[in-house]
C-alpha cells in the first residue's frame, strides 16, 4: 500500500459526527483528545495524509492525534504499513496489535500505478517504510527505477460512501530526547481485485459499525486480519513522474 491517504471535507464531518457521538455517550471531554474546536479551527491534518503528520485516529472509545509511522530501528524512517498476516508474531507489532489497536478514518486511499501496471507485483515485504529525510517534498520513488515514467495517481473509495475506516495500531515511542510520543501504523492484507491491477496489497478496511468490535474484540481482531477486502471504487486523481515518489522496503 502506498503512504498516503485522503480527509477530505464529508469524511472530516463523520469524524466530527463519531467526536460528537463519543462525547455526549461519555459525558466529558478529555484534555488530551482532540476537541470540537481543534476539528473547526482546522489544527489538525486536513486533505492528503503523509506519513509522519499528526492524524486523528479512533482508539478506546476516543478520537486522539497520533503520529503515523513507528520509528524505525536502524534509521530515521518510519514504519507506516504492517502485514496483517504476520503482524501478530513480529516483536514490534505484536504488543501494540493486542492491547492498542485503533482505526484510522479517512475518506480513501492512493496508490500509483501507469497504463502498464495493470498486474503490477507489488511489494512482498512485512512492512513497509518512510524516509522522512526526504518525504514530503519529494514523495515517494520504488528507489529500482532510473527512468523517470509518469504514474497515475489513484483514489480508491467505498462506492456510495463518505467515509473508509482502515484498521491499524499504535505503539508508545521516545524520540531522542527522550520524550515519550504515540504513533500508529496501518495493516494491510492481500489486495482484493480492485486494487490488485494496480498493486498486490490494500489496507485492512472496516465497516462503520465495526470499529468498536475492531478495538475492543480479540475474536473479532483474529478474524478481520484474514479476510478478504470489500469493494472499492477508484479514480483517477492525476499523474506524477515516478521519480518524485520514494518508497523503501525491508
Amino acid at each position: 500500500m502506498c503512504g498516503r491517504y485522503l480527509i477530505d471535507d464529508e469524511a472530516y464531518a463523520d469524524i466530527l459526527q463519531i467526536l460528537h457521538d463519543m462525547n455526549a455517550a461519555k459525558d466529558r471531554v478529555y484534555s488530551e483528545n482532540i476537541t470540537m474546536a481543534d476539528f473547526t479551527k482546522g489544527e489538525y491534518v486536513k486533505g492528503e495524509v503523509f506519513p509522519t503528520n499528526i492524524a486523528p485516529v479512533i482508539e478506546n472509545g476516543m478520537i486522539v492525534a497520533v503520529q503515523w509511522g513507528f520509528p524505525h530501528w536502524k534509521n530515521t524512517g518510519v514504519i507506516i504499513n504492517a502485514r496483517s498476516e504476520t503482524a501478530l508474531e513480529k516483536r514490534m507489532f505484536g504488543k501494540p496489535l493486542r492491547e492498542r489497536r485503533c482505526v484510522i478514518p479517512s475518506s480513501g486511499f492512493y496508490e500509483w500505478g501507469d497504463n502498464s501496471n495493470w498486474g503490477h507485483s507489488g511489494d512482498q515485504s512485512s512492512f513497509n517504510t518512510f524516509n522522512y529525510n526526504r518525504g514530503r517534498s519529494s514523495g515517494f520513488n520504488t528507489g529500482r527505477n532510473t527512468g523517470r515514467k509518469r504514474k497515475n495517481k489513484y483514489l480508491f473509495r467505498r462506492p456510495g460512501e463518505h467515509s473508509l475506516y482502515m484498521a491499524g495500531m499504535v505503539g508508545t515511542f521516545r524520540d531522542a530526547l527522550g520524550n515519550e510520543y504515540s504513533a500508529f501504523t496501518i495493516l494491510t492484507t492481500v489486495a482484493n481485485d480492485d486494487v490488485a491491477p494496480i498493486h498486490d496489497r490494500m489496507p485492512v478496511i472496516l465497516a462503520a459499525d465495526e470499529v468498536d468490535l475492531w478495538i475492543n474484540d480479540n475474536v473479532f481482531m483474529e478474524f478481520v486480519l484474514h479476510r478478504p477486502g470489500p469493494e472499492l471504487a477508484h479514480v483517477l486523481e492525476g499523474t506524477k513522474d515516478s521519480a518524485d515518489f520514494e518508497q523503501l522496503t525491508f
